[in-house]
């Protein structure tokens, strides 16, 4: 079945509503206000039958294995990457719109991969039936390097990030906690180590998502490819190192960019200060520096530490810190949401299915 467009107020599936990525959703869905005639939360059959509040309401979770998706309009993917594969062709077989946030379909060809403000023109130039989310760290960092490509040029990209255990969803945050809690009453005891390896608690890993047969990690690989591709410069050096550090919630990365042209400290504080959601702390007092817990907005990306390579001028350094579940994954999801609605209200539609 193929609904030629959305109406304006839709029918909304969440999938994986009672993860941390979905809960955030449903959160800025009720500040936001986001228009809706229904809402279904869906989940593994562990959370089925739990009631969750949604703009003033009381929603039923529903099993996710016994969910029909007939009648949707809008099915948001939060949850992993094995269950978008296997459910969202399902629900685009209903005709539904989908946006997933796995990273199931962010390089498969026929499926956008969008970051608003960069390349959403992709969705208003073919409007798709499935729309792919970036990573929470790749939106920010395209969103500053398309900027700095049209102004300067980008030459290389090397980059550390260093990420909360809400990367994990609640389950992270939990052993985090729980690990902590353990080594702060006996520094000797044997930590969880579930979900992160080894223990998170009181340490920093140098890897996210396992490492493969290169040494590089899955994190630090769909990270590259990803900004290669929605900066459409597949050439661009980008190197990453992905680090998981023992904070609860909010990435961190350190960023160099060398540049095809000088760059001076003034011009570029401005450029960042213009980049939508953007706040530089060291615009008036150079050297302020942004944190997880004080950086203020989670909506928003914040950045400290702005340097400019001192021999060359060509290339400079800064500290970009964000809240993970807002900024870079819910937000980000809705506003791409968003587009594709609006876009997909033409009646114009992709030729192929990608799944």
């Amino acid at each position: 079945m193929v609904r030629a467009q959305c109406p304006a107020d839709p029918c909304i599936v969440l999938v994986g509503a009672t993860g941390a990525l979905g809960a955030t959703v449903l959160e800025l869905i009720g500040e936001h206000r986001m228009r809706h005639r229904e809402i279904r939360l869906v989940a593994s059959a562990q959370s089925a039958g739990r009631e969750i509040p949604v703009g003033g309401r009381t929603e039923t979770v529903h099993d996710l294995e016994e969910f029909d998706f007939a009648g949707a309009d809008l099915v948001l993917f939060c949850a992993g990457e094995a269950v978008s594969r296997r459910w969202v062709p399902v629900a685009m077989a209903e005709g539904a719109l989908v946006v997933d946030a796995s990273g199931a379909f962010s390089l498969h060809p026929e499926v956008p991969l969008v970051v608003p403000s960069v390349n959403d023109c992709l969705l208003s130039e073919r409007p798709a039936e499935v729309v792919a989310v970036p990573s929470g760290m790749t939106v920010p960092l395209t969103v500053l390097l398309h900027a700095v490509e049209r102004w300067r040029g980008v030459r290389q990209v090397v980059m550390s990030t260093y990420e909360a255990a809400s990367g994990l969803g609640h389950q992270g945050v939990e052993e985090l906690l729980e690990g902590s809690e353990l080594t702060l009453r006996d520094p000797e005891a044997e930590l969880p180590a579930d979900r992160f390896h080894p223990a998170l608690a009181f340490n920093v890993l140098p890897a996210v998502d396992g490492l493969q047969e290169d040494g590089t990690s899955r994190e630090e690989q769909r990270l590259v490819q990803e900004a290669q591709r929605v900066l459409g410069l597949p050439d661009t050096d980008v190197a990453v190192t992905c680090v998981r550090v023992p904070v609860v919630s909010g990435h961190g990365a350190a960023l160099f960019v060398e540049t095809a042209a000088p760059v001076d400290r003034p011009g570029l504080v401005e450029l960042l200060a213009s980049l939508p959601d953007f706040v530089v702390h060291d615009r008036e007092a150079p050297g302020s520096v942004p944190t997880p817990l004080t950086a203020g907005d989670p909506d928003r990306f914040h950045v400290g530490r702005v340097r400019v390579s001192p021999r060359t001028s060509r290339g400079f350094m800064l500290w970009l810190v964000f809240d993970n579940l807002r900024a870079g994954g819910a937000s980000t999801l809705l506003r791409i949401a968003r587009i594709a609605l609006a876009s997909r209200a033409s009646g114009k539609r992709l030729k192929s299915s990608p799944c």
